[in-house]
């Protein structure tokens, strides 16, 4: 499986972004699929996950209200719009295809893509 991210880019604070992963080889339409990001020093965390069971969205905190992840079942790929960006949403941004429960939080994401880099300048 491989997962392609695309769209990311340098944006003013307050603008907006939108990204994009295409999936290819072995079918992940089963996985739940996420967003994550990771800035210079910090760890990598995730930002949004949707659920492949009922489509069901997680989203973290600081990203609430201004992030909408999505999934194109047809297509195959997920997509993150970025409204209202702010500096410390800066990172590189990877998609990431696995399991996700939505009780616990745990998460085991199998597959990787290559990171985009998202930069929000002040």
């Amino acid at each position: 499986v491989q997962l392609q991210a695309s769209g990311g880019g340098l944006v003013q604070a307050g603008e907006s972004l939108s990204l994009s992963c295409a999936a290819s080889g072995r079918t992940t339409s089963r996985d739940d699929r996420a967003w994550f990001r990771q800035s210079p020093g910090k760890e990598r965390e995730p930002v949004a996950i949707i659920l492949q069971s009922d489509s069901s969205t997680y989203y973290e905190d600081s990203v609430k209200g201004r992030f909408t992840i999505s999934r194109d079942h047809v297509k195959n790929t997920i997509n993150l719009q970025m409204n209202s960006l702010k500096p410390g949403d800066t990172a590189v941004y990877y998609c990431a295809s696995g399991v996700f429960d939505p009780v616990s939080h745990y998460y085991d994401m199998y597959y990787w893509g290559k990171g985009t880099q998202v930069t929000v300048s002040s």
